[in-house]
């Protein structure tokens, strides 16, 4: 079983406000926030944003998320090294992790187990 395309892009801001304003005009809308810092955008049936605000002091990232079916039936060919096993999320997925051959981790996301 391979991936189906990009399912989120997880990117770690320093300011929120900013951020949703950024996303917001180029046409994305906020589809759900805890109010915490953090939220999920949408655009039509892409891939969706999570956006998460950190600490003044942290280097911000950008985390890409491949579509994984089934958890249970995807099997890694040898170029994939996993780093992590599909474990479940708290934001309500399973997740395994895998490095590419420069060493860049990419998060494979899977729906909860039924």
């Amino acid at each position: 079983m391979a991936t189906e395309g990009i399912e989120a892009v997880f990117v770690e801001t320093r300011n929120w406000g900013k951020t949703a304003g950024f996303f917001q005009e180029l046409g994305y809308e906020l589809e759900t926030s805890a109010g915490d810092g953090s939220g999920v955008f949408r655009n039509g049936e892409g891939p969706y944003f999570v956006v998460v605000e950190i600490p003044a002091d942290r280097e911000p990232g950008v985390q890409v998320a491949l579509k994984v079916p089934d958890a249970g039936l995807f099997r890694p060919g040898p170029a994939v090294e996993v780093a992590t096993p599909f474990e479940d999320t708290h934001y309500g997925t399973r997740e395994m992790t895998v490095r590419d051959p420069d060493g860049r981790l990419w998060s494979l996301q899977a729906p909860a187990k039924s």
